[in-house]
């Protein structure tokens, strides 16, 4: 699962964080393999100020789910702080950690740390590699870039642990991802000569998403290391209910949280981040056909039990093969209804999902032997 999270911000941040909390915990329950969760500094309606924080609160009540963040906005803090905090909950976790990293996305959080209208690409790539620097080697560190320094050759006591940065559980280090959001993303490419998976964003129409993987394949090539579709996370926006028309209500209707999702989205992206190039196949089509009416039904899959199996099954016929599915989550309008959501995509849609994927993989197999 894959967690913004985003709430209407006129509800108490004390009521969200505890159903945000209990959203992973019904994850774990329910055998999803991975949480992540994003952070913002500057947003009511996404108010995890800090994704570490949140998940450290969960590290003693979950038992397999792998914890990670969804992302480390990295230009707004310093390396130092952001190697020290992931380790910690590395350690917390006992590996059970993914650090998703990214360059930020909101503006507003930008301007409020200094870096809105800089290089925050560059800003990003200095502060990942000191965090890696940090973690591969030793103090005093010593080391100085463009926009960050680290060192404690002044302050260091090596013989009582003074001075020293602490190293993660995972050895050399977490594994790491970073999200996609362009189409045709170069940061696809980039990431993968470095080793790091991605995640293609759950508010990405089809075509665009299938875009990342070529991106990615480029990034292997690079390196002589062949791309694998198991590494390829790709979120999406669900709903399954028991009841057609519930699903398509409180799935694709103003009154669900994915109508008020796409509305603030929407806001963000395209009324003030000039993205509307993501919401549209054609670039010629106006801005102002992009609203959360039109957008919605678009990408959110929603239905019943067999109907969101087929509706996967026809995106993955889109986007081509990949490893894990993120199920985006959302805020609960109806407590009842996002529990069951979960739990049917669990239960009922993923199995048999996986068991149409691994039939026409015989199928295909069958098919090359025959004609061999």
């Amino acid at each position: 699962m894959f967690m913004m999270p985003l709430h209407p911000p006129q509800r108490k941040p004390a009521e969200t964080y505890a159903e945000d909390r209990e959203a992973v915990l019904l994850a774990d329950r329910l055998g999803y393999c991975e949480a992540l969760v994003g952070e913002h500094v500057t947003d009511l309606a996404e108010n995890v100020t800090s994704c570490l924080m949140f998940l450290a609160s969960l590290a003693h009540d979950t038992k397999n789910i792998v914890l990670g963040s969804g992302t480390i906005n990295m230009p707004n803090t310093h390396p130092a702080h952001v190697a020290a905090q992931v380790a910690m909950i590395d350690h917390l976790l006992k590996g059970r950690f993914i650090m998703g990293i990214s360059p930020g996305g909101l503006m507003s959080d930008a301007e409020a740390f200094g870096n809105y209208k800089k290089d925050r690409n560059a800003i990003f790539l200095e502060s990942i590699n000191m965090v890696l620097d940090i973690w591969a080697g030793s103090a005093p560190y010593n080391l100085s870039g463009q926009f960050f320094s680290v060192t404690t050759a002044n302050t260091q006591i090596p013989e009582i642990g003074q001075g020293a940065i602490l190293k993660p559980y995972q050895k050399p280090h977490p594994p790491i991802v970073v999200t996609a959001v362009a189409p045709h993303s170069k940061g696809v490419t980039e990431a993968a000569k470095r080793g790091w998976k991605p995640i293609s964003a759950n508010f990405l129409l089809p075509q665009w998403v299938a875009s990342h993987w070529p991106r990615y394949q480029e990034g292997c090539k690079a390196v002589q290391k062949e791309a694998q579709a198991s590494d390829w996370r790709v979120a999406k926006s669900i709903f399954v209910a028991d009841d057609d028309k519930v699903a398509k209500r409180y799935g694709h209707g103003p009154e669900g949280p994915y109508h008020f999702y796409f509305k603030q989205l929407i806001r963000k992206l395209v009324g003030f981040g000039g993205r509307s190039n993501l919401f549209k196949l054609d670039q010629s089509e106006p801005d102002s056909s992009i609203t959360a009416d039109t957008m919605t039904p678009k990408l959110v899959l929603a239905g019943t039990v067999g109907s969101v199996v087929d509706q996967i099954l026809a995106f993955r016929e889109t986007t081509g093969d990949f490893g894990t599915l993120y199920y985006a989550c959302h805020d609960w309008v109806d407590p009842a209804l996002g529990r069951r959501s979960m739990q049917l995509m669990a239960e009922e849609v993923m199995p048999r999902v996986n068991a149409a994927i691994a039939k026409s993989g015989v199928n295909r197999l069958q098919n090359q032997v025959q004609q061999g």
